[in-house]
């Protein structure tokens, strides 16, 4: 089983969420799934507008 970044040859981190709780976590990933792709975009637009990879410098 291929994962999906993998299937979908994606290679950079736009955007992401912290939580405390996992539980939180699923909730709001479940009700994102639910969103307009644009709704999404605009998501990242606002947090990230020059779509940088956030996880560059998580590595040396």
């Amino acid at each position: 089983m291929k994962l999906f970044s993998s299937r979908y040859n994606l290679d950079k981190l736009i955007y992401f969420e912290v939580y405390q709780y996992i539980s939180n976590a699923i909730k709001r990933e479940k009700n994102l799934k639910k969103w307009k792709r644009d709704w999404k975009i605009n998501l990242i637009i606002e947090e990230n507008s020059d779509w940088n990879d956030l996880s560059e410098d998580w590595f040396d």
